[in-house]
């Protein structure tokens, strides 16, 4: 006679989804959350001035070709590399950082909640408010940039490879804030000072280029930047050390980032089943 009692996935989606709403409200709303708003404002602000100076240009030497080739540059060298991983460095970090630096993380810990339900439903909430900013952030700028050429740029978009390309710049933010986020929700379990492993982090991810073809696999820019609808030629004496590795087609990229988080998770949900709070250190 089978006993076993079935799992209350009910309970546990509820509980989820309160910690996402309580969560939400503090990513979006809290002050230590503004300079993430600047961030992603910064490369918006950017575009918007390109195209407003070149509309106030008597001729311009421009074209939609390069400025779509512009953008793939910004994407890749300011979004990937700078915006969306700081903004996930700062997001994801203190979803349990902060709770233990203002003290108030036992709230959390003395509630009738499996502490995996409780670090889903902050993981959710951090990629919401990650995935939503950054978003926004890269439609509006990809769609300022060229906004100086008029009918021509929305022609090129709507009877083009302006949405399509449009579209995949939205997909490879979605898996950024993803993969990063994962990555700093278990630096943020695991290290006193995050600020440590991100820094490391970020220069094997910056030096991505110029590592050997093996190597390069094991970095989520290698991914993210084979999914990129534009791709970026490496010029100047620095091409000289870039290695080509293959890119990693979309069909196996995408659910391999996804099954990489997802192994990230299972592992910094084994780090806060055993979290301890201790508010004398």
């Amino acid at each position: 006679m089978n006993t076993a009692q079935p799992l209350p996935w009910d309970l546990w989606s509820r509980q989820v989804a309160s910690v996402l709403r309580l969560e939400v409200k503090k990513s979006f709303l809290s002050r230590g959350a503004l300079w993430i708003y600047l961030l992603a404002c910064a490369p918006v602000l950017l575009t918007g001035g390109h195209s407003l100076y070149e509309m106030a240009r008597s001729q311009s030497d421009c074209s939609i070709p390069v400025d779509t080739l512009v953008f793939a540059g910004i994407f890749q060298f300011f979004y990937l590399r700078l915006g969306i991983y700081f903004g996930c460095v700062g997001i994801f970090t203190n979803l349990f950082r902060a709770e233990m630096l203002e003290r108030t993380m036992h709230y959390y810990l003395l509630m009738p909640m499996r502490r995996e339900v409780l670090l889903v439903g902050k993981y959710l909430a951090g990629l919401l408010a990650s995935g939503i900013l950054f978003s926004l952030s890269v439609a509006a700028s990809y769609l300022l940039i060229a906004a100086h050429f008029g009918d021509e740029w929305r022609e090129f978009l709507f009877a083009g490879q302006g949405m399509y390309q449009l579209a995949w710049y939205l997909v490879v933010t979605v898996l950024a804030c993803v993969g990063y986020g994962a990555v700093f929700v278990l630096a943020g379990l695991v290290f006193r000072n995050p600020m440590i492993p991100a820094a490391v982090i970020m220069v094997w991810e910056a030096a991505n280029a110029f590592l050997p073809p093996i190597l390069q696999r094991l970095s989520v820019t290698f991914y993210l930047k084979s999914l990129s609808p534009v791709e970026i030629p490496v010029k100047g004496p620095l091409a000289l050390f870039a290695v080509n590795a293959t890119p990693t087609p979309a069909w196996l990229a995408i659910p391999g980032l996804i099954l990489v988080s997802l192994a990230i998770l299972s592992w910094a949900s084994r780090r806060v089943r055993n979290l301890e709070i201790s508010y004398t250190e």
